[in-house]
């Protein structure tokens, strides 16, 4: 039987909309109703030599964002602009690819890239209070999103996905397991998997595959892991990256592009139509997307210059633009 949980998108205010849904979201979609144009800060500084990849938004007006080159987190505040680190990392072998708050924003959930680990901190102590180690040697654990029951993490190397169970309270499970991807999903020899999200009806997963048609979106079945390519028309996505789904509107961060190409989906997410194109002069490599208010924020990461511990870092704000 499929649990029924209530699914929040943002139209400039909170709005609760019934429905059946596996996998609604947990985090990171509330808003408030407060307006923030105008007043708040459309671009604020990240810690030099940072080297942001993720962001997460909670039901407060905080972002976080990981760190690839020591696996800090890094907390600011919308309306300021200001932040520090909250989680000091392991270091460079340790990095904070991907990353997700829970709903009562307790608990951040990290994806660790090449060193193949699932992480869980505490968002008021910044300690790290599990560590899972998953896939093989080829394994970089990608990007992360947090539904009733699970947080499923992506593979950039493996034709599979992982499944950490979350209590009723969110708290972490004890294992993680492996769901293989199968159905049209094609395995490139490089990055493949990039960001997840899940349909606007809560029952399939969305991610990027990068080898697809030139980059394609596909619905993955949670329960199997059978892959279908979602039909967008002419729309590649070959440097697709982040995910952000508000209601039926899906965002998908094209890094190399920098640009954030917005989609219309159908409830079920088999079909999308592109509406928009956002891009920006400040955007320079932007990988993920975060929302708050009638606003989107990205990292800057900068994947076009060699990273030093002087090269500075930021994150922009953009109009949602729909």
């Amino acid at each position: 039987m499929q649990r029924s949980f209530a699914r929040r998108r943002v139209l400039g205010a909170v709005a609760a909309l019934g429905g059946a849904a596996l996998l609604s979201p947990l985090g990171g979609v509330a808003r408030a109703a407060e307006s923030t144009s105008g007043r708040w800060p459309t671009s604020f500084p990240l810690p030099d030599g940072f080297r942001p990849e993720g962001v997460t938004i909670g039901s407060s007006q905080y972002a976080y964002f990981g760190s690839i080159a020591s696996g800090d987190i890094h907390r600011a505040s919308l309306a300021t602009g200001q932040g520090r680190v909250i989680s000091q990392g392991l270091g460079a072998e340790h990095p904070v690819i991907g990353l997700k708050i829970d709903r009562r924003e307790r608990l951040l959930f990290l994806s660790g890239g090449a060193s193949r680990e699932i992480r869980v901190a505490d968002v008021r102590s910044g300690k790290l209070l599990r560590t899972f180690s998953v896939g093989s040697d080829t394994t970089f654990v990608n990007d992360v999103i947090l539904t009733p029951g699970a947080a499923w993490f992506t593979d950039s190397f493996t034709a599979q996905i992982y499944r950490l169970p979350l209590g009723r309270h969110d708290e972490p499970g004890d294992k993680v397991t492996t769901v293989p991807l199968t159905g049209d999903w094609e395995q490139g020899t490089g990055f493949t998997a990039n960001g997840i999200e899940r349909t606007p009806d809560g029952r399939a997963l969305l991610m990027v595959n990068t080898v697809v048609e030139g980059g394609s979106l596909m619905r993955v079945d949670p329960r199997t892991g059978v892959a279908r390519r979602v039909d967008i028309g002419d729309t590649e996505l070959p440097n697709g990256d982040g995910l952000l789904l508000l209601g039926r509107i899906l965002y998908v961060v094209q890094q190399q592009q920098n640009a954030v190409d917005v989609l219309r989906l159908n409830e079920s997410g088999t079909r999308g139509t592109a509406i928009a194109r956002i891009t920006d002069p400040r955007f320079k490599i932007p990988t993920t997307a975060a929302a708050w208010g009638e606003r989107i924020y990205l990292p800057n990461a900068r994947f076009d210059v060699t990273p030093t511990p002087a090269t500075t870092y930021d994150a922009v704000a953009v109009d949602q633009g729909r």
